[in-house]
């Protein structure tokens, strides 16, 4: 799973955002199930940053958000990114040294489980 978060940060906020942003990559990549994350600033528009986590699975992503601390810290800081795109989704292929590896869907699975309540619902 992947969070993508991106950001509208002034240059008077960014020495601030960049640390709470820090913090943020600390107290998420140190839960189970986290594989790593980024901070990032578009070369063409330093006022926009963009946030990614990845992690092994949407209950990972969950578990990671339940600590105090990263209720204290984290949580603040995505309610201030901008809302007009999804901030989650389903890794479908990863590559890493030229090999790509594709990943089974989540949605498949919530598919399969609604056919099995509502038989006739989905195609």
């Amino acid at each position: 799973m992947l969070l993508v978060c991106r950001f509208a940060v002034t240059s008077a906020e960014a020495p601030v955002f960049a640390a709470r942003a820090r913090r943020a990559l600390e107290l998420l990549t140190s839960a189970a199930g986290c594989r790593g994350g980024e901070l990032g600033r578009a070369v063409d528009d330093p006022q926009r940053w963009v946030l990614v986590v990845r992690f092994i699975s949407v209950d990972a992503y969950r578990r990671a958000l339940s600590p105090f601390p990263v209720r204290e810290h984290v949580v603040p800081l995505l309610s201030e990114a901008l809302t007009e795109e999804p901030a989650g989704f389903e890794t479908l292929f990863s590559g890493e040294g030229g090999a790509v590896r594709e990943h089974e869907s989540l949605l498949a699975g919530d598919r399969a489980r609604d056919r099995s309540i509502h038989p006739r619902r989905l195609t």
